[in-house]
């Protein structure tokens, strides 16, 4: 029975009709640069959500087209779903959907899981490496409108946090403002993408009861340091900023 088939997202074009396909299957269309584990994991939601056991997965070929992906890619992802028991090959038939059992729809979830809290954990990571020495750095060589500055982003946050807004943005100012004092650069750019890649994990734990308080606390601690020009205590108190908020970050994930 002739069915149309994806409605493409990305793709100029129109549908294609096929036998063996069935019409509620649609995908996105994967950037090249993603690699076949970004084609699983849709592929995956699909099979879940859309199909039964038995139906067919669409020819490789058609996979192809529809994700813009390479073969490999899609032979990759096919291979990673039948070893978690999502698909089965079929000699001479095809790649069928399995019967799902729970470890076959959980296991992939908290392996998903897993990667990002990990991901997370190596970022903040990366932050207690680079920030307290920036700290030091910024006590040697803040200028007074700096320092000024620092002041009147925390007097917005506790502005915001005593309205019970979330104070995202001038938590994110706060560290890209001591980085600028620190005079150098290249930190500089590495602290902004540091705060643009956590940025979700950290609007997230903003919402958790008493961590803007506690991040205007370290704010606070951290800006009278800089205030005394004294490199060691603005090191340690962002140190001690940092390990406070990474564990409320890690709870929330």
């Amino acid at each position: 029975m002739d069915s149309t088939v994806f409605s493409e997202v990305g793709h100029q074009t129109t549908a294609v009709s096929s036998s063996s396909t069935p019409s509620k299957f649609s995908v996105e269309a994967i950037p090249r640069s993603r690699v076949y584990t970004k084609v699983a994991e849709q592929l995956q939601v699909r099979i879940v959500n859309k199909l039964k056991p038995g139906d067919m997965l669409p020819p490789e070929r058609e996979l192809m087209w529809r994700f813009g992906v390479s073969r490999s890619s899609i032979r990759d992802a096919i291979r990673s779903l039948e070893a978690v028991g999502l698909l089965e090959p079929r000699q001479g038939v095809g790649t069928i959907v399995r019967q799902l059992s729970a470890d076959a729809v959980v296991n992939p979830v908290a392996s998903v899981l897993l990667q990002r809290r990990k991901a997370i954990h190596e970022l903040l990571d990366v932050r207690m490496i680079i920030e307290p020495p920036l700290a030091w750095r910024a006590a040697l060589h803040a200028s007074a409108e700096q320092i000024a500055e620092m002041e009147a982003i925390l007097t917005r946050q506790e502005e915001k946090v005593q309205r019970g807004e979330i104070a995202t943005e001038e938590d994110s100012n706060f560290h890209y403002t001591i980085a600028l004092a620190a005079d150098n650069s290249v930190m500089l750019k590495l602290v902004h993408v540091l705060m643009d890649l956590l940025r979700e994990a950290r609007e997230r734990s903003m919402q958790v009861g008493g961590r803007q308080r506690k991040s205007l606390t370290g704010h606070r601690r951290i800006l009278a340091a800089l205030k005394q020009h004294d490199p060691a205590a603005a090191e340690a108190a962002m140190r001690q900023h940092l390990l406070e908020i990474e564990k409320i970050v890690l709870q929330k994930l």
